[in-house]
């Protein structure tokens, strides 16, 4: 991959964010890490977003007080990283590298953090296993690393309940790629239960299995998401399905959080 056509997409990717089905990823995705993070005192803690775009991930945690550090390579997304994190009085805490995930710099390599998330890269890997080994090394003993990928489960849901095309859906049950329209490129799929012993084999421990857009993306009526009233009930029913399975399983999106290794000793 190069730059170039993430950086050209920038606008539609915008546009997605701020679509119904955007805000719900960005939305469930906080409100997950947040129960996390609770766990780790009340911080500033030190966030290390790889392949963290614009920073729709990291505003919310800037916001909360705490220092982030995007890398990315793609230098259209963090020049608006930037912008947005100054436009919000929070860019003295934001730290942008340009660098790809397997070739970041000793600036970022040389530090361990409080938290690392790995939320927007997985989808363009046939092999997630190096970038779960490169994220969980990264994190501090004790610390939290959050995993996100498109689910696999949900590819032929989606095709059988919102395309009605049955045939399709039978095609997908054991397609492990598709199409992604914003940045027009090939995206892998993956399941929880595929990268959940990765992250075990990277010492991570207490892994929760969270869904992100459990229902939205079986809606077939997608102009009714505009609607505040309905898009208020429907955000309260995916935060209470998130973490309540089976409902994960299908969800569009899959959340893995874990914490790696074990917590210093209190001396």
């Amino acid at each position: 991959m190069v730059p170039g056509p993430f950086d050209a997409a920038l606008d539609s990717w915008r546009v997605w964010q701020e679509s119904p089905w955007g805000q719900l990823r960005y939305r469930l995705a906080e409100f997950n890490l947040q129960r996390r993070l609770e766990e780790l005192g009340p911080g500033p803690l030190r966030v290390l977003d790889l392949a963290g775009a614009d920073g729709g991930d990291a505003l919310p945690l800037l916001r909360r007080g705490h220092h982030v550090t995007i890398a990315d390579f793609s230098p259209g997304m963090l020049a608006a990283a930037r912008e947005r994190a100054e436009r919000d009085g929070t860019g003295e805490r934001l730290v942008t590298v340009e660098a790809d995930v397997f070739e970041l710099p000793g600036a970022v390599t040389g530090s361990r953090y409080d938290v690392v998330l790995c939320h927007n890269l997985l989808q363009y890997l046939d092999d997630p296993a190096p970038a779960v080994r490169t994220a969980a090394s990264l994190v501090r003993d004790g610390g939290v690393l959050s995993v996100m990928a498109l689910n696999r489960h949900a590819a032929a849901l989606g095709l059988a309940v919102r395309s009605l095309d049955p045939a399709a859906a039978l095609d997908a049950l054991d397609r492990r790629t598709t199409h992604g329209e914003t940045f027009a490129t090939e995206l892998t799929l993956h399941t929880a239960e595929e990268i959940t012993p990765l992250l075990a084999e990277s010492g991570c421990t207490g892994i929760e299995h969270c869904g992100i857009r459990n229902v939205n993306d079986h809606i077939v009526d997608d102009s009714r998401k505009h609607d505040p009233d309905f898009f208020s009930a429907l955000e309260a029913l995916e935060l209470a399905m998130t973490d309540r399975h089976p409902y994960p399983h299908t969800a569009k999106i899959f959340q893995l959080l874990a914490r790696v290794g074990e917590p210093p000793a209190t001396p």
